[in-house]
This record gives C-alpha cells, sequence and structure tokens, in this order.
C-alpha cells in the first residue's frame, strides 16, 4: 500500500518536531511557521520588507552621487569611481578624522544597514533559542545563509574601530573586506524561507545535480574541442584575434551557449565553419539535459501546491457506529480525500481506528496525541 501511495504522488512528508516547552513551541511557531497565526504572518511579512530593503540599501550605495571618492585617494585610486561596490561610509583611511569616522556612522545608508542587521540577529538568536534541536538548527543551510549575511557587517565594524598601520596594510585590509563585503547579495537568498517558488527552485537544482554536472562536463569538452579547431582553423590570418587556444575558450563559451558577444568571431572559412558546427553542437548539447531538469521541476512544483490539498482530510475515524459502506460515502462527499485513502476504504480491510491512524500519517502525526509535530504543508506560507 505504501508503494501504490507513492506512486499516485502521495508522499509522506517529513516530520518536524516542536519544542517540548510550551512557551518555546509558541514562540518557534511565531518565527519559524508564519501560517501558524495571524502574528506569525506579520513578522514573516516584516522580515520580507527588512531583506528587501537591505538590497535596495546594498545596490543604492555604489551610485556614484552617493560616494564621496576622496575619501580613497590615499589607497591609490582603488576604491574610486571605478573601484567597485565598496561605499566611502563604511571605510575611512588612516588619515581621516574623528569628525569624519563619526559622519560615517551618521550616514543614512549605515544607519538603515544598522537596523537591518540589529533585526537579522534578533530573529536569528530567537530562533536558536527557541528551536528543538540545536544541532538540526545548526546544519540547515537557511540558517547558515542567515550567520553568513549577518558576519560581514560586525567585520568591517570591527576593521572600521580597529587601528590600520601603514597604506599598504590598509589597501589590502580594504581588498579583503571588499570581498566580504560581497557576501551581502547572499541575503537575497534568505527570502527563500518565505517564498515556495524559491523553495521549488532549489529542490529542482538539488535533485538535477547529476544532470547540471553532465552539462558542465559536457560543455568543457566542447569548449576544449573547438577552442582548439578555431585557433589552428584561424592561425594562417594575422588579423584574427584568436591569439591561443586559452584565448579561444571565450568565444567557445559564447557560442556554444548561444551567446554570441561578437567581440570574438572568426574571419575565414574554416574559422566559419567550425563556429558553425560550435553552436549547433552547443544547441544539442544544452538541450539534452533541460527534459529532466523540467520533469523534476514539474514533480516538487506539484508536490508542493498539490500537498496541500491532499493533507485536509475529513475525521471520519471519530464516528465510531458507522459502518464501512458509510464510511464509503461519507469519504466520497469529502472532496478533499485523496485517490489513495479511496483505495485504502475501497479495499474493505481496514477497520476505524486503522483509518484514523492513516489519516493521522498523512497529516504528519504518527500519533493522535502527539503536539510536538506540525504538519510542513498545512503551516507554510508564500509571502
Amino acid at each position: 500500500m505504501e508503494k501504490f501511495r507513492e506512486d499516485e504522488g502521495f508522499i509522506r512528508e517529513e516530520q518536524r518536531p516542536l519544542p517540548e516547552k510550551e512557551f518555546q513551541r509558541q514562540v518557534w511557531l511565531l518565527f519559524e511557521y508564519p501560517e501558524s497565526s495571524g502574528p506569525a504572518r506579520g513578522i514573516a511579512i516584516v522580515s520580507v520588507l527588512v531583506i528587501l530593503i537591505s538590497i535596495v540599501i546594498f545596490c543604492l550605495e555604489t551610485l556614484p552621487e552617493f560616494r564621496d571618492d576622496h575619501d580613497y585617494e590615499g589607497t591609490g585610486g582603488t576604491f574610486g569611481t571605478g573601484g567597485g561596490p565598496l561605499p566611502p561610509d563604511v571605510f575611512t583611511n588612516s588619515s581621516s578624522s574623528a569628525a569624519s569616522m563619526v559622519s560615517s556612522f551618521t550616514d543614512p545608508f549605515f544607519v538603515v544597514e544598522t537596523l537591518c542587521i540589529i533585526w537579522f540577529s534578533f530573529e536569528l538568536l530567537v530562533r536558536f533559542f527557541a528551536c528543538p534541536s540545536k544541532a538540526t538548527f545548526s546544519k540547515n543551510i537557511m540558517n547558515i545563509i542567515d550567520i553568513v549575511a549577518i558576519i560581514p557587517y560586525f567585520i568591517t565594524l570591527g576593521t572600521e574601530l580597529a587601528e590600520r598601520q601603514g597604506n599598504g596594510q590598509q589597501a589590502m585590509s580594504l581588498a579583503i573586506l571588499r570581498v566580504i563585503r560581497l557576501v551581502r547579495v547572499f541575503r537575497i537568498f534568505k527570502l527563500s524561507r518565505h517564498s515556495k517558488g524559491l523553495q521549488i527552485l532549489g529542490q529542482t537544482l538539488k535533485a538535477s545535480m547529476r544532470e547540471l554536472g553532465l552539462l558542465i562536463f559536457f560543455l568543457f569538452i566542447g569548449v576544449i574541442l573547438f577552442s582548439s579547431a578555431v585557433y589552428f582553423a584561424e592561425a594562417d590570418d594575422p588579423s584574427s584575434g584568436f591569439s591561443s587556444i586559452p584565448d579561444a575558450f571565450w568565444w567557445a563559451v559564447v557560442t556554444m551557449t548561444t551567446v554570441g558577444y561578437g567581440d570574438m568571431h572568426p574571419i575565414t572559412i574554416g574559422g566559419k565553419i567550425v563556429g558553425s558546427l560550435c553552436a549547433i553542437a552547443g544547441v544539442l548539447t544544452i538541450a539534452l539535459p533541460v527534459p529532466v531538469i523540467v520533469s523534476n521541476f514539474n514533480y516538487f512544483y506539484h508536490h508542493q501546491w498539490g500537498g496541500e490539498e491532499q493533507a485536509q482530510y475529513m475525521h471520519v475515524g471519530s464516528c465510531q457506529h458507522l459502518s464501512s459502506s458509510e464510511e464509503m460515502k461519507k469519504a466520497r462527499s469529502n472532496s478533499t480525500l485523496s485517490k489513495s485513502e479511496y483505495m485504502v476504504i475501497e479495499e474493505g480491510g481496514i477497520n476505524h481506528s486503522a483509518f484514523k491512524q492513516a489519516a493521522f500519517k498523512a497529516g504528519n502525526c504518527t500519533t493522535t496525541n502527539n503536539p510536538n509535530c506540525v504538519n510542513i504543508k498545512k503551516i507554510f506560507t508564500d509571502v
């Protein structure tokens, strides 16, 4: 029967334990399961808004009109107008005065970023202390993303307050912190906690890792073959831009992926033939694993959105006086009963208690008196 239920698309949801203490359980539901209550959904909406504000600030602070390039003249122009995404309000060089540092801390971008970090830190700490298992919480990929999104702020703030000696050391420190602050862009993945679409995409990519690996492997072979072929085909033309096989890698990649920037292109007849074959091979290579990936996406899509309807079961087992035929009529009158449950009833080999237990299993709880488990299908939001 379990095999039949899986073949019909009914998959038993993973059981998520809840904290044993009542207050801890309420806090955990409030921050982890937005659809458990109205206040929980309000907190989820606030969290999404804070994430969006943080991402907008991350982008706006790199605009030239919001940057003071004068603060970076001491670094040799490395962090000037074309130097990169670091805003001047976070870092100051060794010649900056105390007043300049104070003004950087009162900058609107820094203030908004600080408020966002305060909310992220508060939310993470509350969820950590309210979670039923600290070890499971620490291994969750979404919680790791939350930590990674917070750490760059404290590292840059500590570097701002610490003393830096020597311009070379300062330039190297700023170069490292530029990379660290780039990690802030991963904050956008925090939205996947409140979005079914992003979760479906993540599950699809995870299930399609083998196909994606094959795709990259095939592209790697094609890039090597066609970059070598176009190099030797264009070797006799001095005006050709293919000076070496590694230089032709870029051309092979953009041609096989059908992007075709046009910054590098073959000139000779032989080079054009190689380019045509490269484009055709690229289309075939990319098209081969796509159906498998699309199939995985459809599977997870229907499982996520269709599982909510499957999880809604009527409480037929609560009426002990009903006969098997009456159970069948009652069950068929309820449109939310799944096809697999119809088959279980039609077999006629189960009693009232067995049907009740099956219904509770479908609701993600194995016992009727188990308050420490939650149906992740019913308590699942998409803000």
